[in-house]
């Protein structure tokens, strides 16, 4: 496949298709189910699939089919499905995969940004979902547009971009299951909702967290009581929550105490642990706005990206029970509810994980005070196959060729739940997870930005990616 005209049509594309239909899509406020119960009212989802779905057809993709697929009561699901180029029909299906729904808007964004607002600053595009993930259909349709302006090959390709990854994907099995048949035999996976450590090269995921989340209410009381009139009577339910969370989390360390919750770190994911701080060191360090004085957790840089990647960890993400400080009177509180999410190690059994949570919550409760969990989840992890001879070829030609510096692997602390799912159905079927994150991309949190140049690398690495799937 001819190198230039790959790398000019991916430039031109970017520059004058993909920027400013990813603005439009920037300011949709496409929030996912999770933050928008009354999403399919809001419509915001659905303008988004629309958004991005006119900006496809109007592409060069001979013979494609592009369909919204929306299961009864479920979250819309776009489907852009691209026959293969002569030659390529026996070479399967390449399923590539994004998502258009978004994380909610959050506060403090900096002067002159704003959630749904797209800025373009120097190689920078602000806003939430330009780089979780809403770039990724963008990318996908232009490197299948880059592969046939170059004379290139590529297998039939299913371009499948979701609506609920950022509520844990809860109606994706559903959808996996109702299009399993139209998939056919699925032999390559390219998903573009991931990162790495620098804008310098290409980083492959090589696996990714498992997640469990609960909410967990504690009650001592009918009704609230006078805390002079209680305290020392009546246990705080606080006090009760914090006991039952110390049977799990060692709080001096941050160690998980649950067998169920921890797994042997494979050996080759220690190596590229190892490589990947040699090759970016202090990016996990330096990856978050620590306060003045503050420490990580671990001054070995290999120790955090291990935790991060292969250990479990707890984190509060919310509660309820608890007035406002300055509104706070002198009462001891009938209840007190935390939300807590688990990231489970790639190869743990989130079941099993949820069942030992669950009993450590609910078993000989001190006091014999009441406990409730609600908004229980559960999701496996997934530890990507080895890569066959093409792909390891294909790595190292465009880590040449496009970014001029060896390509790197790493775990990702995140969750995509549709890898697992993948890789499950399809045992055979290798994986390209990636994607234009870096450590300072601000995915989730205040002024997230899309790294430009490295979202227009990733485009022309998946057009090679794909032309030496369909050669073999």
């Amino acid at each position: 496949m001819e190198q230039t005209t790959v790398r000019e049509t991916v430039r031109r594309l970017w520059a004058n298709e993909v920027l400013p239909s990813l603005s439009g899509l920037v300011e949709i406020p496409a929030l996912s189910q999770a933050f928008d119960p009354e999403w399919a009212a809001t419509g915001h989802l659905a303008a988004a699939v629309r958004h991005v779905q006119n900006w496809i057809t109007g592409r060069n993709l001979p013979g494609a089919t592009i369909d919204v697929v929306q299961l009864d009561g479920r979250s819309p699901v776009l489907l852009v499905d691209v026959p293969a180029t002569p030659g390529a029909e026996d070479r399967g299906t390449v399923l590539l995969y994004g998502h258009l729904d978004k994380q909610p808007p959050v506060g403090g964004w900096a002067d002159g940004l704003g959630p749904w607002t797209p800025v373009v600053r120097g190689d920078r595009l602000y806003g939430r979902g330009s780089a979780d993930d809403g770039y990724a259909g963008y990318a996908a349709t232009a490197a299948l547009e880059a592969v046939h302006a170059a004379g290139g090959a590529h297998a039939r390709s299913v371009i499948l971009l979701e609506t609920g990854e950022e509520s844990g994907s809860p109606d994706l099995p559903l959808y996996l299951e109702h299009l399993s048949e139209r998939l056919g035999r699925v032999t390559f996976v390219v998903c573009l909702d991931s990162g790495g450590n620098d804008y310098d090269r290409l980083w492959l995921t090589t696996s990714l967290r498992g997640l469990a989340q609960v909410h967990v209410t504690v009650r001592v009381l009918e009704t609230a009581a006078h805390s002079g009139l209680a305290s020392g009577v009546v246990p705080s339910s606080f006090r009760v929550l914090r006991q039952l969370l110390d049977r799990i989390e060692d709080s001096a360390t941050g160690e998980i105490k649950l067998a169920d919750l921890h797994v042997d770190i494979p050996p080759n994911r220690r190596a590229e642990a190892a490589a990947t701080v040699a090759v970016a060191p202090g990016a996990t360090k330096g990856s978050f706005p620590l306060m003045p004085g503050m420490r990580p957790v671990s001054d070995d840089e290999l120790e955090l990206l291990l935790n991060q990647s292969w250990r479990p960890t707890l984190s509060v993400i919310g509660a309820a029970g608890l007035p406002e400080p300055a509104n706070a009177g002198n009462v001891l509180r009938e209840s007190t509810t935390l939300a807590l999410s688990f990231r489970l190690p790639p190869t743990a059994d989130s079941a099993a994980a949820l069942a030992a949570i669950e009993k450590a919550l609910t078993s000989d409760v001190p006091y014999g005070a009441a406990v409730e969990l609600s908004g229980v989840e559960a999701a496996d992890g997934w530890n990507a196959p080895d890569a066959s001879p093409w792909l390891s070829a294909a790595l190292e030609k465009v880590s040449d060729e496009v970014f001029g510096a060896p390509w790197r692997s790493v775990g990702l602390g995140g969750s995509i739940p549709f890898m697992g799912l993948l890789g499950e159905k399809y045992p055979e079927a290798q994986f390209l997870v990636t994607g234009a994150l870096g450590p300072d991309s601000n995915a989730h949190v205040p002024d997230e930005w899309l790294h430009l140049p490295q979202a227009q690398r990733l485009t022309e690495a998946v057009a090679h990616m794909l032309d030496a799937h369909a050669r073999g």
